[in-house]
């Protein structure tokens, strides 16, 4: 019924409109693919099965109507080095159980958490992600000779400057013919693939005047065969498994930030919405799937899926004919696109990275001058001099820090004391003074969520604000959303400590989850249904009746309304006044 319902009205309009789409996407993907591939360490026909492979596979299983699956550039640095470490093979490895991280993701309905990423972690290894694939192409995009590939930027940046005098004026002359193409094509004509013209332009003009002088596909990694890929078995044991679940990992949390957050700009600019979980399922039968044919793990391209709705899809049929194009093209032109200069693909590669990297985003956050300004340019840094994954986990733990630090700015305890001069009485905390505070009756406001890092302070204040030894503690509850098992127990200890010293605490305005948790701790048996109000005005009645009067005798404070009668000398008639004074008082 749900593959029934994507399809919904479903008629030949609506295939021509996905076959437009998906010919169109196919020949943008083309290109990406192999030098993704190459810019991973790994053979570029790669990159041309995952994009066949998981372009097929995550349009029929994925939760997305438009999502175009393949190889990305995020994944770049991090294939890289399992390459560079591990080898190709164990790569494919990594890949197969990233797979399957992926599809228990799904599975568990774990899709949400990634929404918890905060925006200036996934910023911050965007762009610096973005800085390793364009420095990453400076050696194509020169020609430089002799360059060994490391996985750490200051390497290559190194070995950059110690082949720079090997630099080819062929490479960059075809490169530059390839970068103005596809900015003028794709500024003039936005519907026209650019990085195909520029591709197929600057090959022709380096294959006819510069024939031998540029590296090709086929003199760096030989030519390109023009067939299917053929299925390998993995050699999975438990050794590798433990030696690749790490980078495995890495690539499953990358691919499912990456394919969610593609999803949702394909949600947002067709007015869709997609499965997040289902989503997740089909990245992951992707990549358990790609490499037993030879291919890189693959997640959702947030480019080609607009281009996609762009182009007027309205099916995942189109991302189905998109890998179907890319096998036709392989089988037929293998031939032609093993001639195509490194110098043509760099520049493209220049592009996708500039268009990748969030720089207006990153600007933008950086502006605010606040903590997410440190987590951007930590995250970003660390990407780019040590690795995602470090990056990743050291802006996470930042970004909770600062958060626990924020609330506990925002946790306020402060003592009240009725006004009388405004309506209703409400209670401030400017009424409080030296001269003005009842010594028998402590009310105290509590504002923010009671936790782990709030309930140290929210234990001491309150302490501290029963030093003068009150008979009654009241403690408004009606701005605290959330209290966790830290802030119960700190809750617990003041009810105890204070009890044990003769004070009796009283709570008003408890919400929902507070309430819900102190009644499963048991501390609301504790404290007393009777101690328990829902609003402060019952509360504070309730110690009126209940206070030693003969201690209000002469008492100068007049905190309430009630203490000009409790304070005069006539004992037979004040217990009464009070209760009549009461019936009709009220607090905020």
């Amino acid at each position: 019924m749900k593959w029934r319902g994507r399809f919904e009205n479903y008629n030949r309009v609506s295939f021509r409109k996905d076959l437009i789409s998906g010919i169109i996407v196919g020949i943008i993907a083309i290109p990406l693919g192999m030098a993704f591939a190459i810019s991973s360490g790994v053979k570029p026909e790669y990159g041309i099965y995952t994009t066949i492979i998981a372009g097929i596979l995550i349009s029929i299983f994925g939760g997305s109507k438009f999502q175009i699956g393949g190889p990305t550039g995020a994944f770049i640095p991090i294939l890289l080095s399992i390459v560079i470490h591990y080898g190709y093979e164990n790569l494919l490895i990594a890949g197969f159980l990233a797979g399957v991280i992926l599809t228990l993701m799904g599975i568990f309905k774990l899709g949400f958490l990634i929404q918890f990423i905060p925006r200036p972690v996934t910023i911050g290894f965007t762009a610096g992600i973005a800085l390793i694939i364009f420095t990453g192409q400076i050696g194509n995009f020169l020609g430089l000779q002799n360059i060994t590939k490391h996985d750490d930027f200051i390497s290559n940046m190194r070995e950059i400057g110690l082949h720079i005098f090997t630099t080819n004026t062929y490479s960059v002359i075809t490169a530059i013919i390839c970068l103005i193409s596809v900015i003028i094509v794709s500024k003039l004509f936005p519907k026209v693939p650019g990085a195909l013209i520029g591709l197929v332009l600057s090959s022709l003009i380096a294959y006819f005047l510069f024939k031998g002088e540029v590296p090709t596909i086929k003199s760096t990694f030989g030519a390109i065969p023009s067939r299917l890929p053929a299925f390998q078995l993995l050699e999975l044991n438990f050794e590798k498994i433990h030696t690749l679940i790490g980078p495995a990992f890495v690539i499953a949390m990358l691919g499912g930030i990456e394919s969610l957050l593609s999803a949702v700009v394909a949600d947002s600019m067709s007015g869709s919405r997609h499965n997040s979980n289902k989503e997740l399922m089909g990245q992951g039968i992707a990549n358990m799937v790609i490499p037993f044919f030879g291919g890189i793990p693959a997640t959702g391209a947030i480019a080609r899926t607009a281009t996609n709705i762009k182009s007027g899809a309205i099916s995942p049929i189109s991302g189905i004919i998109h890998g179907v194009i890319v096998l036709m093209i392989l089988l037929m032109f293998a031939p032609l696109a093993s001639q195509i200069p490194l110098a043509s693909m760099a520049p493209i590669l220049m592009l996708v990275a500039w268009n990748m990297s969030e720089r207006n985003e990153f600007i933008h956050i950086l502006k605010t001058k606040s903590s997410d300004s440190i987590i951007l340019i930590l995250t970003f840094l660390l990407t780019v001099f040590l690795n995602l994954t470090t990056a990743v986990e050291v802006g996470l733990i930042v970004a909770v820090i600062l958060f626990v630090k924020r609330m506990s700015e925002l946790h306020i305890v402060r003592k009240v004391l009725p006004d009388r001069t405004r309506q209703n009485q409400k209670l401030m905390p400017n009424m409080v003074n030296d001269d003005h505070d009842c010594p028998q009756i402590s009310i105290v406001t509590i504002e923010g969520s009671i936790f782990f890092g709030t309930a140290n302070l929210f234990e001491k204040t309150i302490l501290k604000l029963s030093d003068n030894k009150p008979k009654f503690l009241i403690l408004r509850f009606g701005k605290v959303p959330f209290i966790d098992t830290t802030g119960e127990a700190k809750l617990a200890n003041i009810v105890n400590y204070l009890r044990d010293n003769g004070i009796f605490v009283l709570l008003t305005g408890l919400q929902t989850q507070p309430k819900e948790l102190l009644i499963r701790t048991k501390l609301y048996d504790t404290i007393g249904k009777q101690n328990i109000f829902e609003h402060s005005g019952e509360a504070i009645s309730y110690a009126l009746l209940n206070i030693n009067y003969y201690k209000c005798l002469g008492c100068k404070h007049f905190a309430f309304l009630e203490c000009s009668s409790l304070s005069s000398p006539n004992l037979k008639e004040q217990k009464n006044e009070v209760v009549d004074l009461n019936r009709t008082n009220s607090f905020e």
